[in-house]
Parts: structure tokens; C-alpha cells; sequence
């Protein structure tokens, strides 16, 4: 059975159809929300940053959410596969102990080990890995507005029940409770304070900030707070006040308006080779390429439930997607990718958890061979509409 699916937007398809996929054809990799599911993709990223991406020279941006924003920054490591191998480790380990009749540990418990265990897990890294010479760090989380301004026992329950209403009428509405909130890291080579976003803001309330060592480690932190199982983060270095929860709230898997941006960067870079006479006007379009755990890209973590929110849209029309297939993931332990609901049921079976997680990650090899075999002979034949 074949564990990789491709899935591509129709400029993505083109492109590919043309020259194949080459590594200087990627501009930016996005990294979902999504919890434990992400560790299906921890052997593909060791694969792209240790011996794919490494074959080119441009830069690219890396876009991460909760635990995608934990696997971009790790790639962003001096030695990422060290990095990536670690962090596989640590997240399949990590245990809460919990106390005879609790079934699951409190926020604050979580909070307190997670942010613990980030400081470590980065301690001396983090200059290096901001200042990276060609991959761009923009960690994505989500500010509460008004009355979740402030994490509070009650407002926040009933900030977020607004919010879930809001969004069901429209998407963008929810900006009045929640805003995006991006923290970029700083443009090599230059003085800006922050990369430009790789992506278009029209779609949502967005605000850029710089990442920097004095707030990369809340900022971190912030985007993998999952509101009511890990506290909110406060009073982050460089931001405006308020409590700033996951990424994946505003942007689950981070359907972005990537394909305007690109758009937008073809255009100026025309109209420069136009002025100018300097090569550039016939580059090729960087293209997206999107790891991920299933074909939808959902938009926010809100509309988990709103099917008609999972369709494809031209945001992701620059964009391959590479997920696993579905009947292949009824192979994986319990039939089903690793996900939260694996704390309740293992509880304090710390061994049998790690073993089914270690099984599913394991298994994902097989999607890195088969993404490694289609490279080298790119058949467009398996390359389905996103």
C-alpha cells in the first residue's frame, strides 16, 4: 500500500508538470497545529532539512503553529537532524504523573513542565537559530481581544463561546475576540527588525512582531498553549498586553493567502527587470511545500466541525501538499494518527503510549522513501487536485 499522497494547487501542478520539483524550488514550508499528529512528520522534516533543502541556496520561509512552530524552530538549529531527533524523543516522553481518580493533569501543571522543558530544549541555541542564514522563523499565535484580553475562570469560557458563535458566521468576524499574531524572525543581511510574512493578511485581524531572544521562549511557548489544557502566556517581551494562546486557534493549519504573496513578488520583480534591464523577470515562482497529516487545510481551529471550510481555496494554489494516505493510517496503532485523546487512554501507562507513538513514527519512513523515489522520477500522474 502506498503511505504518501500528493496533493497539489493548479499553479503548484503546473509547475511541477514543467520541471519536475527541484530544491531551489521551495519558498516556504508551512508547519501545522495539530498536537501529537505532528510526530508523523518529524522523519520527513529530517529529511528535507538534512539532506534535501540543503542541496540549494535561497532562502526559505518556515511558518509553524503550536507544535509546527516547535518543528520549524527546531529546523532552524545549527544541526537540525540532532534537533529534530530530540525533539521526537522529548514530545513521545513527555508524562504528566497523574494522582489516583485525575485523568488528566492541569493547565497549570502542563505549563509549568512544557516551559521548563523548552528552556532546555533551546538553551544556547537561540541567537544561532534566529540569525539563521537562509531559513526565516515566523511562529504564529493567537492574542485574546477584549474580554479574553486577560485569562480569567470564567471570562475566558465565555470569551471563547463568542468567539466559536463569531466564527461560525463568519470566519474573519472573529478577529473581534481573537488576533493573529506572527513573530518573525529578522531578515538576514539587513537591519529590519523582521522577515516579511510569506503570506497575504486580508483574510484575518494580523499583526507582525519581531522574534528575538528576549521573547522567543514565551512566543514559543504561547503559540502551543492550547486554551484550557496549558495556560495562556502573558506579558511577552515586545508585544502588546493580553493573553496569547495557540496559533492554531486563529490559523489550525495555516490556509494562508500564500499564493498572493507570490503573486505580488512576481509582479515587483518585473516591474524591477523592466526598469532596471537586470535578470530576474523569467525566475520561476517558489512554490510551497506543505508536510502535513491529511489532505484539508483547515482553516482555524474552530472550524474543525464546518466541512465547508476544508476545501481548498486559490490561497493554496502555489502550494504541494504531502500527506499520508488515509487507508494507510488504519495500519498505524489504534488505527488512527497519534493524537491527544492518547493521554487519556494510555493515563499513566507511560510504556504503552510510548510504544504506540514510537511504532506510528517509525511507520512515517515510509512516507520519506516514497517521497525520496518520486523526486528522483517525479510522475505527475500521482499528483491529485488539493
Amino acid at each position: 500500500m502506498q503511505a504518501l499522497h500528493l496533493y497539489a494547487g493548479p499553479r503548484a501542478l503546473q509547475a511541477i508538470a514543467q520541471n519536475g520539483l527541484q530544491p531551489k524550488d521551495i519558498g516556504t514550508i508551512p508547519a501545522a497545529a495539530g498536537g501529537p499528529k505532528g510526530l508523523l512528520l518529524l522523519a520527513m522534516d529530517r529529511f528535507l532539512f538534512g539532506e534535501w533543502l540543503p542541496q540549494s541556496t535561497q532562502p526559505v520561509d518556515l511558518v509553524g503553529a503550536s507544535i509546527g512552530a516547535w518543528r520549524m524552530a527546531t529546523a532552524c538549529l545549527t544541526d537540525p537532524l540532532a534537533g529534530l531527533e530530540r525533539l521526537e524523543h522529548d514530545y513521545i516522553h513527555q508524562h504528566y504523573e497523574l494522582p489516583p481518580g485525575q485523568t488528566r493533569p492541569t493547565a497549570t501543571q502542563v505549563s509549568e513542565e512544557f516551559g521548563k522543558n523548552l528552556r532546555a530544549f533551546y538553551a544556547g541555541h537561540i541567537d544561532a537559530l534566529l540569525q539563521h542564514p537562509r531559513y526565516r522563523l515566523h511562529v504564529v499565535t493567537s492574542r485574546g481581544r477584549h474580554i479574553l484580553g486577560t485569562e480569567h475562570r470564567w471570562r475566558t469560557p465565555v470569551g471563547y463561546l463568542g468567539a466559536f458563535l463569531t466564527n461560525g458566521l463568519h470566519r474573519k468576524a472573529m478577529g473581534a475576540w481573537l488576533e493573529r499574531v506572527v513573530f518573525s524572525a529578522p531578515l538576514a543581511g539587513t537591519d529590519a527588525a523582521c522577515a516579511p510574512l510569506p503570506f497575504g493578511t486580508h483574510d484575518y485581524r494580523t499583526r507582525q512582531l519581531p522574534l528575538t531572544a528576549a521573547n522567543f521562549n514565551q512566543a514559543l511557548q504561547a503559540s502551543c498553549s492550547i486554551p484550557f489544557v496549558l495556560r495562556a502566556v502573558h506579558n511577552i517581551p515586545g508585544a502588546p498586553p493580553g493573553a496569547y494562546w495557540d496559533g492554531g486557534i486563529t490559523d489550525y493549519h495555516l490556509h494562508l493567502n500564500y499564493a498572493n504573496v507570490q503573486r505580488n513578488a512576481m509582479v515587483s520583480g518585473a516591474a524591477h527587470a523592466d526598469s532596471t534591464g537586470a535578470a530576474g523577470i523569467n525566475e520561476p515562482q517558489k512554490l510551497v511545500l506543505y508536510p502535513h497529516f491529511q489532505k484539508a487545510v483547515v482553516p482555524g481551529w474552530l472550524d474543525k466541525s464546518l466541512k465547508w471550510r476544508h476545501r481548498s481555496t486559490h490561497f493554496l494554489d502555489t502550494t504541494l501538499v504531502l500527506a499520508p494516505n488515509p487507508e494507510w493510517v488504519k495500519t498505524l496503532p489504534n488505527a488512527k494518527l497519534p493524537d491527544r485523546t492518547d493521554f487519556t487512554r494510555y493515563g499513566n501507562d507511560l510504556a504503552a503510549r510510548v510504544k504506540a507513538w514510537k511504532s506510528a513514527t517509525s511507520a512515517s519512513e515510509q512516507l520519506v522513501d516514497e517521497f525520496a523515489q518520486w523526486l528522483e522520477r517525479p510522475d505527475v500522474a500521482r499528483v491529485q487536485p488539493l
